[in-house]
C-alpha cells in the first residue's frame, strides 16, 4: 500500500509539472491582466467590476489553468494555444482541434460576453477564460510547432537545470528576474499613445500571425540541449516584457470594444 501511494504522489507531481510547462506561469498571466487593468476606459471598468464582484483582472488571470484539473473542463485544454504552419498566410479553422483552439476560444469569449442573453454565470467564465486566454497568445510558444508542442519537446537547459524552451518563455526568465506581478506591471515601458495605438492596431488574427513570426525567431535562437542562462536571459527577457505589455494593452481594447 505504501509503495502505491508513492507511486501515486510521483504521478502526480509529474503531472503538475507538466501543467506548469504549458502556459505562461502565474505571474506572467497576472501582469498581463494589471495592465490591461490601467487602459481600461471607465465604462468597462464598472462592467467588469460588477461582473467580477469587485475583483481584478490580474486575479481572474489564472482562471483559465486552476480549472484544468477538473475533468468537466478537459474540452477547454485546445483552447489554449493554435498551430500555424510557418509558411501559411491564413489560418485555416477547419485544422484546429475538434474542441477548437485559442483563436476560436477568444472569439467564443467574446461572443458569450457580446450576447444580451447570456447568463450571468457564463459572462463570468469567459470573461475570466478571455483574460487568461489573451495572454497566453502572446507566449509566443502557444503558436508553435505541432510537432514538438510548442516547445515543450524542445530540451535544453536552464542555468544548468533540465527543462524545455516552452517552459524557459512560460516561466523560468519570469521567475528569474524576481520581481511580482504587480512590480513588472509597474514597471512596464512608458509608451506614447502613437505606440499604444500602433499595439491596438490590427485584429486577433494579426496577433496570431505577429506571436507565430516572433515563436520562428525563438526557435532558430536555440538548439537541442543548449545550456541558457545569463546570455539568453539579457537577450530575450526585454521580449517577454514587451510581450505581456502587449498583452495587457490589447486585452483592454478587447474589453473596451465589448463594453464600449
Amino acid at each position: 500500500m505504501k509503495r502505491v501511494l508513492i507511486v501515486l504522489c510521483v504521478v502526480l507531481i509529474s503531472n503538475l509539472s507538466l501543467a506548469n510547462d504549458i502556459e505562461w506561469g502565474k505571474t506572467g498571466h497576472r501582469t498581463t491582466g494589471e495592465i490591461a487593468q490601467v487602459h481600461l476606459n471607465r465604462r468597462a471598468k464598472k462592467a467588469i467590476d460588477k461582473l467580477l464582484n469587485g475583483n481584478s483582472l490580474a486575479f481572474v488571470a489564472n482562471h483559465g489553468d486552476d480549472i484544468k484539473s477538473d475533468p468537466s473542463y478537459r474540452k477547454y485544454s485546445p483552447w489554449h494555444y493554435v498551430n500555424i504552419d510557418p509558411e501559411a498566410t491564413e489560418y485555416d479553422a477547419e485544422h484546429a482541434s475538434e474542441d477548437g483552439d485559442l483563436v476560436g476560444g477568444i472569439r467564443k469569449c467574446i461572443e458569450v460576453l457580446e450576447d444580451k442573453n447570456a447568463s450571468r454565470e457564463d459572462k463570468q467564465f469567459h470573461l475570466k477564460m478571455l483574460v487568461h486566454f489573451v495572454g497566453d497568445l502572446h507566449q509566443p510558444f502557444h503558436v508553435g510547432h505541432a510537432a514538438d508542442l510548442g516547445g515543450n519537446r524542445v530540451d535544453v537547459e536552464w542555468f544548468g537545470k533540465k527543462t524545455n524552451i516552452h517552459s524557459v518563455w512560460d516561466s523560468k526568465m519570469i521567475d528569474s528576474y524576481q520581481m511580482s506581478y504587480t512590480e513588472l506591471a509597474e514597471n512596464r515601458d512608458e509608451l506614447s499613445k502613437m505606440q499604444i495605438k500602433a499595439i491596438e492596431s490590427g485584429n486577433l488574427l494579426d496577433w496570431v500571425y505577429e506571436s507565430r513570426d516572433l515563436a520562428e525567431e525563438l526557435y532558430k535562437s536555440v538548439e537541442e540541449d543548449n545550456d541558457l542562462g545569463y546570455k539568453y536571459m539579457y537577450q530575450w527577457f526585454p521580449t517577454v516584457r514587451q510581450q505581456l505589455q502587449k498583452g495587457g494593452i490589447r486585452l483592454a481594447k478587447i474589453l473596451n470594444e465589448i463594453y464600449g
